[in-house]
């Protein structure tokens, strides 16, 4: 299948006032964004590292009612801090309460302070991605057995570019793909991507959409991006002002090209 070109905005939930952020989100559906991403940590990635940080799905819970139109979720979910059934339950739930415009973002996890303030067992790289491996049946089961089911097959966002492990994750489960990189390594982990995809059995080149980070104007990135197959370019903003302009540039990037 051929996925359109979609702009997200990855809101940072930190060193801002919840008002602040609800503001943020108000403006980026109104410049006409197609997703609406927070992340899921507990503390500051930068800046102030105990500066003012929220939740990341009371937040989206929130969101799910005050927007009309994009659709939400976690860039992504740290797999390692709810057991796979309940988050399973709250996607089911925020799906609904949004009226089925949940993205299911999901990766790993790699942030050790989190894991060290809140007592969760950090292990190592290889443990995590297992352990990501092992929830993801648990999750399509437990959204299989609510009641009442989701409104929609809930798109599973992994996040992540480990090419022998967590590239096979995503062939076997994803919807999309988040990958980091230029053009080139999207490209490469991408074509990996596919081989994983051809073992397991799944059509990934038609079945997982690729997805982006840019903190560029589109002039500088986003047609090498889109020729290594990205449709989805999310930019990341900070509190406390979150400044949308190169938001607004994707946008219109995007535009051109509908």
């Amino acid at each position: 299948m051929a996925f359109p070109v979609r702009i997200g905005v990855q809101l940072h939930p930190q060193h801002a006032e919840y008002g602040q952020i609800r503001d943020a989100v108000l403006r980026a559906e109104d410049l006409g964004v197609d997703v609406i991403f927070n992340w899921d940590h507990f503390y500051p990635l930068y800046g102030d590292p105990d500066g003012k940080h929220f939740e990341c799905w009371t937040m989206l819970g929130a969101w799910a009612e005050q927007t009309e139109r994009v659709e939400i979720g976690a860039l992504v979910t740290c797999n390692s801090y709810r057991n796979p059934d309940l988050l399973a339950d709250m996607a089911r739930t925020v799906d609904h309460v949004s009226g089925g415009r949940l993205i299911l973002g999901i990766g790993a996890g790699w942030f050790e302070k989190d894991y060290d303030r809140f007592g969760y067992e950090f292990g190592t790289a290889g443990s995590r991605i297992a352990d990501l491996a092992a929830a993801m049946p648990r999750i399509t089961a437990r959204l299989a057995a609510g009641n009442p089911a989701p409104t929609r097959h809930i798109p599973v966002m992994i996040g992540g570019g480990g090419e022998r492990k967590t590239l096979r994750v995503v062939a076997e489960h994803a919807d999309i793909w988040h990958g980091f990189g230029d053009a080139e390594t999207v490209a490469r982990k991408s074509a990996i991507l596919d081989e994983h995809g051809s073992a397991v059995g799944r059509e990934t080149s038609t079945l997982v959409e690729r997805s982006a980070g840019v903190q560029e104007p589109p002039s500088e990135s986003g047609d090498a991006l889109l020729a290594a197959g990205v449709t989805l370019f999310t930019v990341g903003t900070g509190g406390p002002d979150y400044d949308l302009s190169l938001v607004e540039q994707w946008v219109r990037w995007r535009d051109e090209r509908r």
